[in-house]
């Protein structure tokens, strides 16, 4: 079954959260697909990936670059998988219809939209209910994330 972790947020945005998650996945040599809710949201992370650290950026693609097999990170608003990803982030609203293929997903939310939560627990209880191992994450007053449960 896929590993699917809930991620918080409440205290930073996702353009604030996202560079080290993904940096992680990198580390771990996993590739990654980054699904988010429409192409300029996608275009702007595009854009916010390249120049997010003044000593370095994180290499990613999207269909305006092309050769999507060659990318380790592909930021999409489809629910595409063209560098054969193991790991999927979804935000925004993303969703896809199942997790097959996929070793773990992480669902990031804002915790400060009602909506966003509510969609949150629906994909909760789904993912419960197909027998996905579901962690759930918080940020700490430090910045942190703490599995909750």
């Amino acid at each position: 079954m896929t590993e699917v972790l809930f991620y918080h947020l409440q205290r930073q945005p996702l353009e604030a959260v996202l560079p080290g998650l993904l940096e992680r996945c990198l580390e771990r040599n996993w590739r990654t697909v980054v699904q988010v809710g429409s192409e300029e949201r996608r275009d702007a992370l595009d854009a916010y990936l390249w120049t997010y650290r003044d000593d370095g950026f994180l290499p990613h693609g999207t269909t305006n670059d092309g050769h999507a097999a060659m990318q380790p990170v592909w930021l999409t608003a489809g629910d595409d998988n063209p560098n054969s990803a193991e790991v999927r982030f979804l935000a925004d609203g993303a969703d896809i219809p199942d997790y097959a293929g996929y070793q773990r997903v992480v669902r990031l939310f804002d915790g400060n939209d009602p909506d966003a939560v509510d969609q949150a627990r629906a994909a909760w209880t789904a993912a419960k209910a197909a027998g996905h191992d579901i962690t759930y994450w918080q940020q700490t007053d430090s910045g942190r994330w703490e599995k909750k449960a």
